[in-house]
């Protein structure tokens, strides 16, 4: 980690629904854990996303609702952002694709590609219905993937298998509009020619990230350049989304995928002239690491198309990495914002209040990092009520106790050490070193599990040692068995700030530590100072009664 600045950016949400537990898991509880992580580590850190309110997406949504697309956008942007920073991600900035300075920023890209002729201008036939009088770009058409089969694949993308498909490759297509079999109808756009970027892409991506890349996202980025790539598309015939910005574009707008990757920019510009800053270091600045979560849905586009865009463009940083998740499933079925099948984030917070930190474990502990995992109610509660309240509250309440109770809530001085004693201060030092590499190669569910063996190390030591019984005929060596248990929490606090950001500073501030920590300070000898005062318990987490769980369960089944 040398680089001299990072830029990560999350998933832009489509302002067509709420948040779900799939988005968390997928992409946003990753990078809030990677950030908060880099900041620990004292490096300069931006990360940004915000609201994609262009596409088709979100004309469907205003069409199904009888509004227009300002109120569908203006609507789910503030939903969305409340959720975020009521569950808290720390986004640098959160922006909006419909802001002036996007339209600006993504009218500007496109009008330099255009003017250094890096577009390819084709007339097509595109599909058209003719009862709506409308062309049928993307999810305005629906047919069988020619990939897989599917018999419901989107006209921009296959969500069965994967594949980013065009309209037109769609068998048996149908319009979402007026459910009439489309015809074909000439139109001109302007196409980024992706091949002219095979042999670029090849190199960068095949030599120069075959170790470091996942390899769900190795090999689907692979997959598509072995079949070869073709010029794509980066307009449509729509009427909403940002005016192609060049003569001939009348009656049309920039093609979302083209659009919504460059609000990355624009929220990094907005977010600089809001704090008095320069953006371009975090763009332009070869000594700018640029990461990019997202879910594996999006790897093509942030893997070949946006890269293929920035190196067209000529002034911008490559992405160094992009650790993409696969799908999380709830109860055994696919999430299904259509047929309801979600826990939408804006309701858990509702009904599960101050418990931020609890999804934020249970999602990152089966996050789906490697292949596609599921959520349960059950399992959720288990993690709940057997690991956080078990292991980890358990472990905190209890040497906050015995500390109040022997010592009147100040550390107390310690004596000498046994092996025992060694073995555990060492081991504070050797997790943490295991939690930052995990971390360091985007191994969110590991790094989580090495930060409950710190919890777990606690409670084992106090199980072993037994200050309780020895309080009256040993108390030199009680004195030791806390000040030591209590090092042990002092680690877990700072440990776990990426992990469970709002326990971390309960904790911090029960410990009577600063709630600004360093990652560089778990080198030191000793973390709470004989002497240091504490603050009374509190619990921490508390038990999910089966009721709750059984509620939720209620809850999708009537869906």
């Amino acid at each position: 980690m040398t680089a001299k600045r990072y830029t990560l950016t999350a998933a832009l949400p489509y302002t067509n629904g709420p948040i779900h537990i799939g988005h968390l898991a997928g992409v946003y509880v990753p990078a809030d854990i990677y950030a908060r992580y880099l900041r620990l580590k004292g490096k300069d850190v931006l990360f940004v996303c915000g609201s994609d309110e262009h596409g088709v997406a979100i004309s469907m949504r205003a069409r199904k609702e009888g509004k227009t697309p300002q109120q569908i956008i203006d609507h789910y942007h503030g939903l969305i952002k409340t959720s975020f920073e009521d569950f808290g991600i720390s986004f640098d900035y959160y922006g909006r694709t419909s802001d002036h300075i996007h339209h600006q920023t993504a009218s500007d890209f496109f009008k330099k590609l255009h003017q250094q002729g890096d577009f390819v201008e084709q007339t097509t036939d595109q599909l058209y219905d003719e009862e709506a009088q409308q062309f049928l770009a993307d999810r305005f058409v629906v047919g069988t993937c020619p990939k897989c089969g599917h018999t419901e694949a989107y006209g921009d993308q296959c969500e069965a298998c994967g594949s980013s498909l065009n309209a037109t490759d769609l068998i048996d297509p149908k319009s979402t509009l007026s459910g009439s079999t489309p015809t074909l109808k000439a139109t001109k756009h302007w196409f980024l020619p992706l091949d002219r970027y095979q042999d670029f892409l090849k190199e960068w991506i095949l030599k120069g990230h075959a170790d470091d890349w996942k390899p769900n996202v190795y090999g689907q980025v692979k997959s598509w350049l072995d079949d070869g790539l073709k010029p794509r598309a980066v307009t449509r015939d729509l009427d909403w989304g940002i005016p192609v910005p060049v003569p001939g574009g009348e009656n049309k707008v920039l093609y979302v995928w083209f659009d919504a990757p460059i609000g990355y920019i624009s929220a990094t510009k907005a977010w600089a002239e809001a704090n008095g800053k320069d953006w371009k270091p975090y763009w332009q600045d070869s000594d700018t690491e640029l990461v990019h979560f997202i879910g594996k849905d999006n790897i093509v586009f942030h893997c070949i198309i946006f890269p293929a865009m920035l190196k067209a463009e000529g002034s911008y940083v490559l992405p160094e990495n992009v650790p993409a998740n696969e799908f999380l499933n709830l109860e055994g079925q696919k999430l299904s914002t259509s047929k309801n099948w979600a826990v939408w984030l804006h309701e858990y917070l509702q009904e599960f209040p101050g418990k931020q930190d609890v999804l934020r474990y249970a999602l990152t502990a089966n996050a789906p990092e490697t292949k596609d995992n599921d959520f349960t109610w059950r399992d959720f509660q288990t993690r709940n009520d057997s690991e956080l309240v078990a292991i980890y509250g358990n472990f905190i309440n209890r040497i906050l106790v015995l500390t109040h109770k022997y010592y009147d809530g100040q550390v107390p001085i310690p004596n000498d050490l046994t092996q025992v004693d060694r073995e555990t201060l060492q081991a504070l030092r050797d997790l943490p070193v295991e939690v930052a590499t995990s971390l360091d190669a985007y191994r969110f569910r590991e790094a989580s599990q090495t930060m409950m063996k710190i919890a777990r190390l606690g409670n084992k030591y106090l199980a072993d040692e037994e200050p309780w019984k020895k309080i009256k005929t040993d108390p030199e060596r009680v004195q030791t068995i806390i000040h030591t248990a209590l090092q042990v929490a002092a680690v877990l606090s700072l440990v776990s700030i990426p992990f469970l950001p709002h326990t971390a500073e309960k904790l911090r501030r029960l410990l009577g530590l600063p709630q600004q920590a360093n990652w560089s300070e778990l080198s030191q000898d000793e973390w709470l100072t004989p002497g240091s005062q504490l603050q009374k318990p509190e619990l921490l987490f508390e038990r999910i009664d089966d009721s709750a769980i059984e509620t939720q369960i209620e809850k999708l089944q009537n869906t």
